[in-house]
């Protein structure tokens, strides 16, 4: 059963998100550990991402923008707050319907890339259209168009093992696209890439939210991906505190 209309619809409110938010993210707190050792990653963060938009997040190491990802994709849980995406509350949903939203809706790309490594850069492409059944066609014809628009259309065969750092890093964000999500959250997209791969890269994320409509939460140090992003927030010590 598809996740679309389940949960708990966040409606506007007086303290609630409007119709226009893919993410709502209202008063999130998580914290590592506990007694004197413990790790305050996110105290209080409250911001809205509109749809349509490129959203940066910058922060130093330790920030706690990893952490703010991971809850807004569902791969963790808040110790309180709320976390909406495309205008379900993620804490009505149990851990199938979790799976079924970031299936459908949403797009990982990690830091630690997260490829499967007996698979060739092709495959791991094809993965996520293999989950929802995409028809053989339509799945080969979409994996090659993304390893071209990347430019690893000569690399498809080679497994992760055979391609470089930045390589690797290309061959996530094409996986990441092949569902033409929703929201696609992005880890230091361009942290491993050179100055032309980067441009590259930069340049598909605009042109996802551009052409595809598509929504992208990011985190970054990169400042020219901050200077082409929509909108900005800085992360300290676990709390937002600027924007533009």
């Amino acid at each position: 059963m598809p996740v679309t209309g389940t949960g708990t619809p966040m409606r506007r409110t007086a303290d609630g998100p409007g119709p226009e938010a893919m993410v709502a993210v209202r008063d999130l707190v998580r914290t590592y550990g506990g007694g004197p050792a413990a790790v305050r990653a996110l105290r209080g963060v409250t911001f809205e991402v509109p749809r349509g938009e490129l959203v940066a997040v910058r922060g130093r190491s330790g920030a706690g923008k990893t952490t703010l990802l991971n809850l807004v994709g569902g791969l963790d849980r808040p110790d309180a707050g709320r976390v909406a995406v495309d205008g379900v509350d993620l804490a009505g949903l149990g851990e199938r319907r979790l799976l079924e939203l970031r299936r459908e809706r949403v797009g990982f790309v990690f830091q630690t890339f997260g490829l499967i490594p007996t698979l060739t850069a092709a495959e791991n492409v094809g993965v996520p259209l293999r989950l929802r059944r995409a028809p053989r066609h339509e799945r080969e014809a979409r994996v090659e168009l993304l390893l071209s628009l990347v430019g690893l259309r000569e690399h498809a065969a080679q497994r992760p093992g055979e391609l470089s750092g930045g390589q690797q890093q290309r061959v996530a964000i094409a996986r990441a696209l092949a569902n033409r999500p929703a929201l696609l959250l992005a880890d230091e997209p361009t942290g491993q890439l050179d100055t032309r791969t980067r441009e590259t890269v930069l340049e598909l994320l605009r042109a996802v939210v551009d052409s595809e409509g598509a929504t992208v939460l990011l985190t970054t140090h990169d400042d020219e991906l901050l200077r082409r992003a929509d909108r900005v927030f800085e992360l300290r010590d676990g709390v937002v505190t600027a924007g533009r």
